[in-house]
């Protein structure tokens, strides 16, 4: 009987610094990583990655993202976009300089601060955007995506790191049909 309670005390205690360990590497990762950033494509013809379809273009511009989820959206991540849409282009090495470029509009579906489903699974906070990626010059949408700022971290809750994810989403539905050198 003293041999079991000493295993099942040796049990608990590997459990919670086991946990207390994994959740501290996963922080970790977090801080150095950011928020993520996932696309999914709402249509079928630009869905296609290997399309390539951007190849003749060299300029990627952030146009209006409106807020359509009931004036919840803080207008400072609509503020922040922009610029941390640039710097995820620098991040994936993506051109921006003159020429043929592709406008990025949208409309941000749900935003989510930590809150219930936070309590509930975690350090969870995300945003979500549908965006038409468009050729400038003629108007013509090349391409409609559903884009998810997801942090998971205590270390990337904010606005600021959901919009870096939003960006992170959006850059890299670009970058997938962009011919990059490897």
């Amino acid at each position: 009987m003293k041999v079991t309670a000493t295993y099942l005390i040796v049990l608990i205690v590997s459990g919670i610094f086991v946990g207390g360990c994994s959740r501290a590497i996963k922080e970790g990762v977090g801080l150095g990583r950011g928020a993520s950033g996932i696309y999914f494509p709402v249509d079928a013809d630009a869905g296609k990655p290997q399309a390539k379809i951007l190849k003749h273009y060299t300029r990627f511009q952030m146009g209006q993202m409106k807020d359509n989820f009931g004036g919840k959206v803080p207008a400072r991540l609509l503020r922040l976009l922009p610029s941390e849409f640039q710097n995820q282009l620098k991040e994936k090495g993506l051109p921006n300089r003159g020429g043929k470029t592709l406008l990025v509009r949208g409309k941000i579906l749900h935003y989510e601060a930590e809150g219930m489903m936070g309590f509930a699974w975690g350090n969870f906070e995300e945003v979500i955007a549908r965006v038409e990626f468009v050729d400038k010059e003629t108007g013509k949408v090349l391409g409609i995506a559903n884009c998810i700022g997801r942090s998971k971290e205590s270390v990337n809750r904010g606005v600021e790191k959901k919009t870096q994810g939003l960006a992170k989403a959006i850059v890299s539905w670009i970058a997938d049909r962009y011919p990059l050198e490897e």
